[in-house]
């Protein structure tokens, strides 16, 4: 790709990563605030940097080889780091598909396997571009107005998710689920800071209270459905029935209630929020590259035409696809991929102890000046289908990669691509002036206070 065509792309103003490493306590103010701000620069420059916090190496790794080395080639004795339990087992529990090792992990990823199939995932397609068109008809009824795009994707994502995995049942209320979620995320940075200094999770936080009552809520929420789901099975098989009727091939053992309502609330959660940011943060991208809308535009006019998007049009929407791969790049809705060592081993040129944090974060790699041409610039081109191919599998992490990559991996880009191409055609939006929304940790990649934008129909 000639690197001219880069330098005239739209280049979102970026968070200033310190030069050095931040002192203890602005470290711990920031961790609280914002872990992403901790980053220093040469997280974004460098092929590994080793930190000590607390007195412990840390490893950040940011090669592509070494990349790979911990998720596909030694990801046998790079399981997650206790820090994953700690933030995300609270929420979704310890047992879930997300949080799980070793067999236990195994079989659940294979009970949970049915839905994600290709097939299947095409099989949904009208789903999405039902939800997508609803979306559409509530943005343009506004008139000039002014609309948070996050909080409108978030609901659209969740329609999907309840309709797909859930055939339509559940009866969520939409509205506190999302507050509820966004409850525990804001606490996220407590959590981290108290993680790195060592605390036990019995220390008090501020929010610590009303994200636990909204965590339990939530997980009241998935045992009620479970049960429900019991008591009346669907006729035909979805996410939840499948997983009731699974059994562990080599114990025979199913899945207890509680284990189903973590793995259902895993689902729920990330099935949405992950989709929804990657949406929002196209949209944004989109409206602010003229260009590339134009491009969007045409592509979605010649393949579908005024109708809806089918399944059938899902492969055509390439440069659909590059632009939500591009969204991604620059804003990976999961930043950072926490792992620790359990034995001594060698990451390139880097010794790792055993019980050594090793982190790849996936935000840093997805803007390293090593990797990539002009990287803060927003440009799809980059993922054109010839460019893709060549890619290192270390160097674009969205999903993560190896055996515990995102196992709705396939379903988030359809799904993605279809909503996206189905919003664009429909509505225009706009950005408000002088808004620059910066990307904030909170376990996901949000935009800070959110995405307001002005939307209209075309």
């Amino acid at each position: 790709m000639n690197a001219q065509d880069i330098q005239a792309r739209f280049a979102p103003q970026g968070l200033d990563h310190p030069a050095e490493r931040l002192g203890p306590w602005r470290f711990l103010r920031t961790l609280i605030r914002n872990p992403l701000e901790t980053w220093p620069r040469a997280l974004f420059e460098e092929r590994s940097m080793r930190l000590d916090f607390a007195g412990r190496p840390l490893l950040f790794v940011m090669d592509p080889a070494a990349v790979d080395d911990v998720l596909v080639g030694k990801a046998d004795i790079f399981p997650k780091a206790p820090i994953v339990q700690r933030a995300i087992g609270a929420a979704v529990g310890t047992k879930s598909i997300f949080t799980a090792e070793g067999a236990d992990w195994r079989w659940q990823r294979r009970a949970s396997s049915p839905p994600f199939r290709h097939g299947t995932i095409l099989g949904f397609v009208p789903a999405f571009a039902e939800a997508a068109e609803a979306t559409a008809r509530d943005l343009a009824g506004k008139g000039q107005g002014t609309v948070d795009i996050a909080e409108a994707m978030m609901k659209t994502t969740f329609d999907v998710i309840v309709e797909t995995m859930l055939s339509g049942r559940g009866g969520f209320d939409i509205e506190r689920f999302g507050t509820e979620i966004t409850r525990y995320f804001d606490t996220i940075g407590w959590v981290a800071a108290y993680a790195v200094l060592g605390l036990p999770q019995w220390v008090p936080y501020p929010g610590r209270k009303g994200a636990r009552a909204g965590n339990g809520f939530l997980r009241k929420e998935m045992a009620r459905v479970v049960a429900e789901r019991r008591a009346h099975p669907g006729e035909v098989p979805d996410l939840l029935d499948f997983m009731i009727a699974a059994k562990d091939p080599e114990t025979g053992r199913a899945m207890t209630d509680a284990e189903l309502a973590d793995n259902l609330l895993t689902f729920v959660v990330a099935g949405h929020e992950t989709t929804a940011l990657a949406l929002t943060w196209a949209i944004w991208l989109t409206a602010n590259a003229p260009e590339v809308e134009r491009k969007v535009l045409d592509e979605v006019a010649s393949v579908a035409g005024d109708g809806p998007i089918e399944a059938s049009h899902v492969e055509a929407l390439v440069y659909c696809k590059q632009v939500i791969q591009e969204a991604m790049r620059l804003y990976p809705p999961a930043p950072l991929i926490p792992r620790i060592s359990t034995e001594a081993t060698t990451l390139g040129e880097d010794q790792i102890f055993a019980n050594m944090p090793v982190y790849v974060p996936v935000y840093a790699i997805h803007r390293h000046k090593r990797l990539w041409d002009e990287p803060e610039a927003f440009a799809p081109e980059r993922f054109r289908p010839d460019l893709a191919r060549a890619l290192h599998r270390g160097a674009y992490l969205p999903f993560g990669a190896g055996p515990r990559i995102c196992i709705g991996a396939a379903f988030a880009q359809i799904e993605a691509v279809v909503i996206f191409a189905t919003l664009m055609r429909a509505v225009r939006f706009t950005p408000i002036p002088d808004h620059r929304p910066m990307p904030t940790t909170r376990l996901t990649l949000r935009p800070e206070g959110g995405m307001p934008m002005t939307v209209a129909r075309r």
